[in-house]
């Protein structure tokens, strides 16, 4: 699996030393169901004894353990084996405006950035971006700050100018590719109806995925439907 957040070398952590740590006591709820990702977390905060980490693998646990500890933030992947995190995002503020939530996705695609503060999440980290990332936006948002990579700054910028919605990096075709997708017609189909190679609507639907950060067809089309982009 592709991600920016591996475990720490001890050079990387010796010079993250000089960089500012928690200054109270952070209780973090970690939603995320790799285990590899799981141990970079670990060791992002593992010489910060301030930090006490709570790790579950589904929305469900996570439901329970936000009861239960109370956590100062959550972090939240986007992709949990039984939901949304996105849509997880918007119960736990909904149950409590001042709930500070970081959406965690491998994309690093500003329409999913965009929906995740829409849903009410404090950041957006990508998996993709710097291992300390992850661990500004926990103390940013700890401190009641948001965060956000300045890059990604930037690219929700530059949507935001191309057009008021959140998908407008989705080409004609590709949205409707998705349109007739979310109607139950196949590639095949596709490709037949708006007449062009059946490869060339599989190409289509790839770079979808791609950019809906969504690993089959089925969560594909999940995602573009609370994206509102069908």
């Amino acid at each position: 699996m592709r991600s920016g957040l591996i475990i720490a070398t001890r050079s990387l952590q010796r010079r993250y030393l000089k960089r500012k740590r928690a200054q109270t006591d952070v209780k973090l709820l970690v939603v995320e169901d790799h285990p590899i990702v799981i141990s970079g977390c670990r060791a992002l905060f593992s010489d910060d004894d301030n930090v006490t980490m709570i790790e579950v693998r589904t929305a469900s646990e996570a439901r329970t353990a936000m009861r239960e500890h109370l956590p100062d933030v959550t972090v939240v992947d986007i992709n949990l084996p039984d939901g949304s995190g996105l849509e997880l995002t918007r119960e736990f503020v909904g149950d409590n405006p001042d709930a500070r939530v970081i959406v965690f996705s491998m994309s690093d695609t500003p329409m999913i950035a965009v929906q995740a503060i829409e849903c009410g999440a404090k950041s957006y980290v990508s998996k993709n971006g710097n291992p300390f990332d992850l661990r500004d936006a926990v103390y940013a948002v700890d401190r009641g700050e948001p965060w956000m990579a300045d890059d990604l700054i930037q690219e929700i910028a530059l949507l935001r100018a191309k057009a008021p919605g959140t998908s407008a990096l989705l080409s004609d075709r590709e949205h409707q590719v998705l349109r007739m997708l979310t109607r139950g017609r196949s590639m095949a189909e596709i490709a037949s109806d708006i007449a062009v190679s059946y490869k060339t609507v599989a190409g289509d639907c790839a770079m979808l995925r791609h950019k809906l950060n969504a690993r089959t067809s089925s969560e594909m089309i999940r995602i573009a439907v609370e994206l509102k982009l069908v």
